[in-house]
């Protein structure tokens, strides 16, 4: 083949981001990328925002597609760069959540999903923004962004942590009331623990937070969560990872294009697992159509791989049953225990 005909791609790798060193995936990259179809270029990142500025260099020419090697702060950087160009964004998972590239079923293991890349198969989805700021895959506010905030800073993550992070902080946190209006539709209030706004169906991990959610709908999936006891903390955790957490009695979802969030004051909101302080008023809003992604050619359009998925989910589930045994354990005897006093007060009255 003739070098002209030959497309050029470029891997953008943050060295700092990502649960695994990059080392042995760029070994495999020069040993398995078809050389007879790209010419490949590797640069790496050298501070916050810096993916962005490559990837928006590597569309202005035209690049064929920009490989995000990396979590899901890096692959957002890029992917924002890319929307409504020419050049398709590619995914090497290597983060803790990998949330949109488990959505469209890019395989986890790197070597395979260079054999993806391979075979450089396009697919178009939509986008969402939240004040502008562009996420694929949700955002959110409340104590969605909060525990976002945690994440942030847990250093290590996973399906524990977020379990952990949930189980130790609702008891603290106190729900907002916000007022929220639908595709400029009359206005509702809720009181909410969390507002969680979906373009894919999942924060990462598998959790699956609008678990009907897909990427070329044109509609964002809206989970609005109210408030909550101890008691529902096991049938919630449960149904996170099961994907039926719309199902449950304190969920209310609905789908919509845009969505305006009004609130009492200032807060975190989070989009794709990364916390950024906004005002009182959030507007999210669907974009149709709007990136270029290298997808699997043997995926079912925007269902679960089954085979991935149970067995990400037989992988998290013992940790955190034991999360939820222990910590509801706990609290369910703290709770009896004051219902015993309670009683005994009552009796002896």
């Amino acid at each position: 083949m003739d070098s002209i005909e030959k497309k050029r791609i470029a891997f953008i790798i943050n060295p700092i981001s990502g649960t695994q060193g990059k080392e042995h995936i760029l070994k495999w990259l020069d040993e398995k990328l078809d050389k007879e179809k790209y010419i490949p270029e590797v640069i790496y990142t050298e501070w916050a925002g810096h993916g962005v500025e490559i990837a928006a260099q590597k569309a202005k020419e035209e690049t064929f597609a920009v490989v995000a090697i990396g979590g899901d702060g890096t692959i957002n950087e890029i992917a924002r760069a890319l929307v409504h160009t020419k050049t398709a964004l590619g995914i090497i998972p290597c983060g803790s959540g990998n949330g949109l590239a488990r959505h469209l079923q890019i395989p986890m293991e790197p070597k395979q999903a260079i054999d993806v890349i391979n075979d450089g198969l396009i697919d178009i989805i939509d986008y969402g923004k939240i004040n502008d700021v562009p996420f694929f895959c949700t955002c959110g506010v409340g104590f969605d962004a909060f525990v976002s905030l945690k994440f942030s800073k847990a250093g290590k993550r996973g399906p524990l942590v977020y379990l952990e992070k949930t189980l130790l902080e609702s008891l603290k946190y106190r729900p907002e009331t916000y007022e929220l209006e639908m595709d400029g539709n009359t206005t509702l209030r809720y009181k909410a623990f969390l507002i969680a706004c979906g373009n894919a169906s999942q924060y990462g991990n598998n959790a699956y937070i609008t678990p009907q959610a897909t990427l070329n709908d044109g509609l964002l999936d809206v989970t609005i969560l109210e408030p909550f006891t101890v008691l529902d903390v096991p049938s919630l955790s449960f149904q996170l990872f099961n994907k039926t957490i719309d199902q449950n009695s304190r969920i209310k979802t609905f789908r919509c294009k845009t969505l305006r969030i009004h609130r009492s004051k200032t807060g975190v909101v989070h989009f794709d697992g990364d916390p950024m302080m906004m005002g009182e008023n959030v507007e999210v809003d669907i974009v149709q159509r709007g990136l270029q992604v290298i997808v699997p050619r043997n995926a079912e359009k925007d269902t679960p791989n089954v085979l991935q998925r149970a067995q990400d989910y037989i992988n998290g589930l013992k940790q955190i049953n034991e999360a939820i045994i222990e910590d509801i354990t706990h609290k369910n005897k703290m709770i009896l225990v004051r219902s015993k006093e309670q009683i005994k007060k009552i009796t002896k009255g």
